[in-house]
């Protein structure tokens, strides 16, 4: 469900993976691809949400580090291997050109890293385009993908801010300021980022004020009900 609070390990599971070592994955699972993203100040590329709220734009990989010691910051980030065959990004692009041939678009599940330990499920996204541009250092690819959303892609205004992808700083303080337990029972697993006035009654994603932590129960009980 998306805004789920996840453990490592229970990301994996719900993937039906040992591991997920790296942060793109073309068709993980069948019909779907998977990335892991990160706004932390230590995140190794620059991944964001736009201010539209529905809308993330996800820095391609970098070359692998080689014996030479090139620092892969400084390469431009590859399509193809040496081999010739596409990388990880190779395999995203060539999802967004059948896309422009009217086929229908890649999706994505993107889950975000908020702390050592804690991913969030940010939800399932349509890959919709990318550019190949300068950064001033290296030439790096930035994939476009818009929130799988009826409300965000065709609704009115009040509809796409009821869709809006909760950021990443309101789920940081909302994360510390609840202390990471459901604010009703306490309870630390099957936890969910809730809004506190719903969105079929307008709630808003973009304060923490209207954000708390729920535990699956309790968030599945309260329903469209304000309380």
């Amino acid at each position: 469900m998306k805004d789920d609070i996840l453990s490592y390990r229970e990301m994996c599971d719900a993937e039906n993976v040992q591991t997920l070592q790296r942060g793109m994955n073309y068709r993980l699972n069948p019909g779907y691809s998977v990335v892991l993203m990160s706004q932390r100040s230590n995140a190794p590329y620059r991944d964001e949400i736009m201010d539209d709220g529905v809308t993330i734009i996800y820095e391609g990989h970098d070359a692998p580090q080689t014996r030479d010691s090139i620092d892969p910051k400084l390469i431009d980030q590859p399509q193809f291997n040496k081999t010739g065959t596409p990388t990880q990004n190779g395999r995203f692009v060539e999802a967004v050109e059948r896309y422009k041939t009217e086929q229908p678009p890649e999706k994505v599940r993107i889950y975000e890293k908020l702390f050592s330990g804690v991913w969030s499920f940010k939800g399932l996204f349509n890959l919709v385009d990318y550019q190949y541009v300068h950064d001033g250092r290296r030439n790096t690819f930035k994939f476009v993908l818009q929130l799988a959303s009826e409300d965000s892609a065709t609704g009115s205004g009040s509809q796409r801010e009821r869709s809006r992808i909760i950021p990443t700083e309101v789920k940081k303080v909302v994360w510390e300021r609840d202390g990471g337990r459901c604010v009703i029972c306490g309870a630390e697993d099957e936890l969910h980022f809730d809004h506190d006035i719903p969105y079929s009654r307008g709630g808003t994603s973009i304060t923490a004020e209207n954000v708390r932590i729920l535990c699956a129960r309790h968030n599945l009980s309260k329903g469209a009900k304000i309380e």
